[in-house]
């Protein structure tokens, strides 16, 4: 199997920080012609749907545990392992439910890449 040579698609940020002299080396305006162009834009909008839904997940579960922990207030006196089940979903649960969706969102980013 023939893997395309990746390109590295540069913001116009960079531009600024060579300008302002934060960045070293020698730099010089990416081209792309117009075929790497066209299959750039797909990979973009192909990616935006898998990245809006892991960013909102992301942000229904931080900000769903504050209402979780209003509508039900009695999960102070749960205890897990001696510990509030309140303070373990804050502080535990988030952590490997964020890893998982950035798994997620990261192997998606990477299909659509070799889908090419």
């Amino acid at each position: 199997m023939t893997r395309t040579r990746r390109v590295a698609v540069t913001s116009p940020q960079t531009r600024l920080a060579h300008a302002h002299r934060r960045a070293s080396g020698p730099w010089r305006v990416p081209r792309m012609d117009a075929d790497d162009t066209g299959r750039a834009l797909s990979a973009y909008r192909r990616q935006r749907r898998p990245a809006v839904i892991t960013l909102a997940a992301t942000a229904l579960l931080l900000c769903g545990l504050p209402v979780v922990f209003r509508l039900f207030p009695g999960l102070d006196h749960v205890r897990l392992a001696g510990f509030p089940l309140s303070w373990l979903m804050l502080g535990v649960l988030p952590f490997p439910l964020m890893v998982l969706l950035s798994a997620w969102q990261l192997r998606r980013a990477e299909e659509i890449e070799d889908d090419r």
